[in-house]
């Protein structure tokens, strides 16, 4: 029997990788192993779990067992890769070694927690995973205030939805403003301002210097000295791709594990897909490029190789009080701006110094420039 496709991670990169060979090839041997459960879920879910008033097992999809049988893969659950030997092809777990034909690093992110003191610490919950909300979702269901550090995209949408299920909610963040790296400030003024009048409390230009334990909850020490007591804290302050397996076995590390055009790594049969890869010197976490990625990655591992294209793309911002679309450079090599604003919200053109168009913002009810905006984009690889 030949050796299989060996899949490490069973994130929405990894099951689409599947999905996709699994239309083109019913039997060719794939194997599977993952730290987590294994389940089939929609990740952007955990954006808005605390308002639909979810638990874990409402975001499943399929099971990881029902995953398995529908997609004819051998599935390792809570099952560590301890190191891969990339000259003979096998990957060893627990001592024993599992041969391969390809291997395909799905590893993911871990969300990056900053260093702080006090003896409060290790009780930082992250929701970069199902199996992050599935241990923490009783405390933050019973929690009435909850602090969020980071106001980034996920931390800002974490924060309107904890906002919205009835909680107090403190976002603390060391920039200027909501989703400072990706919004031009007349839009990031106004979903703050949307936010502040919805009860949400921002300490921008602050980090937190200390988290304790107290019998009323937490104590957040901020570095401005302010004090706030709550009963849980989220870190939303982005995301380190998990490369330490990938740098063991010899792989090119940078932000992310490198990757050419095709998602192979600097060592022969080996490629990488999703949070954890880096291509043209690029973290693309969003659903779009890793679902691009696997549909090239799949004809790659078939036997047709294929250079992955990205055309411009879209980010829905999940802030459903005033909703925002994106796409292209909104902050970065912009050097003018054309707005479109009224009642209804904004459209809002970014330009580089050639009056090229780069990039652009819609907000609320300007949504149907959305799709005529995003094909004026140049491609994003």
């Amino acid at each position: 029997m030949s050796a299989p496709i060996i899949i490490i991670g069973s994130g929405f990169g990894s099951y689409q990788l599947i999905k996709t060979i699994r239309r083109t090839d019913k039997h060719l041997p794939i194997t599977v192993f993952t730290l987590d459960e294994g389940h089939d879920y929609n990740k952007p879910d955990l954006s808005h779990v605390f308002s639909n008033k979810q638990n874990s097992a409402d975001l499943i999809r399929l099971s990881a067992q029902e995953f398995a049988s529908e997609n004819n893969i051998t599935l390792h659950a809570f099952t560590k890769v301890d190191c891969i030997d990339s000259v003979q092809q096998q990957v060893f777990v627990n001592g024993v070694a599992y041969p391969y034909a390809k291997l395909v690093l799905a590893t993911g992110a871990k969300t990056f927690v900053p260093p702080m003191l006090g003896n409060a610490t290790d009780s930082v919950i992250t929701l970069n995973s199902l199996r992050e909300f599935d241990s923490a979702q009783l405390q933050l269901q019973n929690a009435q205030t909850v602090l969020v550090i980071g106001a980034g995209i996920i931390g800002t949408e974490i924060a309107m939805d904890l906002n919205h299920s009835g909680k107090i909610v403190v976002v603390v963040d060391p920039s200027h403003g909501v989703m400072a790296s990706m919004l031009p400030e007349l839009v990031a003024s106004a979903l703050q301002k949307k936010m502040v009048n919805m009860g949400v409390v921002f300490e921008f230009g602050r980090t937190i210097s200390s988290l304790n334990k107290t019998e009323l909850g937490i104590c957040a020490t901020l570095s401005s000295g302010q004090t706030y007591t709550v009963d849980c804290v989220i870190s939303a302050a982005g995301l380190k791709a998990n490369v330490g397996l990938a740098r063991q076995s010899g792989c090119k590390v940078n932000k992310g594990l490198v990757v050419n055009n095709q998602l192979q790594t600097s060592v022969n049969n080996i490629y990488a897909l999703g949070d954890c890869a880096e291509i043209n010197g690029k973290v693309m976490s969003y659903l779009q490029p890793i679902l691009l990625s696997a549909n090239a990655l799949a004809k790659t591992l078939l036997g047709q190789p294929t250079d992955l294209k990205l055309p411009a793309m879209l980010v829905k911002v999940k802030t459903p009080h005033m909703p925002i679309q994106l796409g292209g450079n909104t902050v970065t090599d912009v050097a003018s701006w054309q707005v479109d604003i009224d009642a209804l919200g904004c459209s809002v053109k970014a330009y580089n110094e050639q009056k090229q168009i780069i990039g652009f913002v819609v907000t609320e009810g300007h949504m149907n420039n959305t799709f005529p905006l995003l094909r004026a984009l140049p491609a994003s690889l």
